[in-house]
């Protein structure tokens, strides 16, 4: 799925779709991974880069860089996904506070931020579907 996605521009406008890519890529690492998916203006990936990794519980994610590599990328959209090695598919306060940080930045830049997922080994949940984007 990863070479596919990445190989031909594939559109990420189905949410499943991109909860199902980042599982794939974040589900089993033993700490936690932060990625993003980078989309055209029609939701086609350009690429789609791991950024931050931290501990087991917690990694540092700077929204000045994402926005960076964003812009330099010619970037319209993100979606950004992080992985739980608990398991724990509930997003944290921290969670959504860096949601919150991110979208407010990117869209000085006028970038969209799209969705952030949780994921875990048993799955996925998406802060957009939840109101929280």
């Amino acid at each position: 799925m990863r070479s596919r996605i990445r190989a031909d521009g594939t559109q990420l406008s189905d949410p499943s779709a991109a909860g199902s890519m980042f599982r794939y890529r974040l589900a089993n690492h033993e700490r936690e991974v932060f990625s993003v998916a980078f989309l055209d203006t029609r939701h086609k990936v350009i690429a789609v880069e791991d950024l931050f990794a931290g501990t087991l519980d917690g990694a540092e994610v700077h929204p000045r860089e994402i926005a960076k590599r964003a812009l330099t990328l010619g970037s319209a959209a993100i979606i950004c996904a992080h992985n739980h090695p608990s398991n724990n598919g509930e997003p944290s306060a921290a969670d959504r506070s860096c949601t919150a940080r991110l979208k407010q930045a990117l869209a000085l830049v006028d970038i969209r931020l799209l969705d952030h997922f949780v994921v875990t080994a048993d799955g996925y949940t998406s802060m957009a579907a939840r109101g929280w984007v």
